[in-house]
């Protein structure tokens, strides 16, 4: 019979799951102490929270959300890095802390009730930050406003000059 205190532990594993816009799963025993508090420093100043849980009351919380099982990635140790909006920053945090650090290994991740492989977790990591791709969007429609803006501006300026060479003809 399960416990008050563990209920209560998957029902917060659950709401971490269901508020986070991504989940990214590493191994990260066998780190130093100043190594993991660097580690959860980096993901908080990208947005995002570094937990670690029980893998059985995870996989508990995932079964209740729906969300696929996953036993090949909650055996062992687990660190939960939930994200915020931009998912791309923590897991460019994690991809850029296990560069200078080989002991740090990313297990998959869940995003939008999905499981991703490791793999998917760096090209997710490799996509541009939240703000740069609104800044790419903004670029593209303002390119495409200034080309309609010059050739909308182009029908009465040629107007005009016909106009204008014909008064000269006549003129002359």
């Amino acid at each position: 019979m399960p416990t008050q205190k563990k209920i209560q532990q998957v029902e917060e594993i659950r709401g971490k799951f269901q508020e986070a816009g991504a989940c990214w799963f590493v191994d990260a025993c066998g780190l130093t102490v100043k190594e993991v508090q660097q580690l959860r420093r980096d993901i908080r100043a990208a947005g995002g929270q570094m937990k670690v849980y029980k893998n059985t009351l995870t996989a508990r919380a995932i079964a209740e959300l729906g969300y696929p099982e996953i036993p090949e990635v909650l055996a062992g140790p687990t660190a939960f890095v939930f994200t915020g909006d931009d998912v791309a920053a923590p897991a460019k945090a994690i991809k850029d802390f296990a560069k200078t650090n080989d002991i740090l290994q990313i297990k998959g991740g869940m995003m939008d009730g999905a499981f991703l492989t490791p793999a998917e977790v760096e090209a997710v990591a490799s996509l541009p930050s939240k703000e740069v791709l609104i800044a790419q969007i903004a670029g593209a429609i303002s390119g495409v406003a200034r080309g309609l803006a010059v050739t909308i501006n182009g029908v009465p300026s040629g107007l005009a000059q016909c106009v204008k060479q014909l008064s000269e003809q006549k003129a002359a």
